[in-house]
């Protein structure tokens, strides 16, 4: 896995096996979490024509649309694979951050 691209605070683009990745840093109440999901075919096409204003955007959605929470009716809901790439995520940023 290595970072492609990051929003400081918002977001991380990442790819791991031809395959793209958002990682949104997000907040419910007092609660800070990261929501990663694999960017989809649409997700995909926006991204590769509208650039970081597409993933500042996506990253906003998924932050806003709670999915985490109970009862939550977020698009974004049943796509987290955070705990999934999470290790694989925090060694890809170590790596990015020591050669910025």
């Amino acid at each position: 896995m290595k970072v492609i691209d990051a929003e400081e605070q918002r977001w991380f683009l990442f790819e791991h096996q031809n395959i793209l990745y958002l990682d949104a840093n997000c907040e419910h109440s007092f609660l800070g979490y990261s929501y990663m999901i694999e960017l989809n075919d649409t997700e995909l096409n926006l991204y590769q024509s509208k650039g970081r204003e597409y993933l500042n955007r996506l990253s906003h959605d998924i932050h806003y649309s709670v999915p985490i929470a109970k009862g939550s009716q977020s698009v974004f809901k049943g796509r987290d694979v955070t705990n999934q790439f999470s290790a694989l995520a925090i060694e890809a940023i170590e790596k990015w951050r020591a050669l910025k």
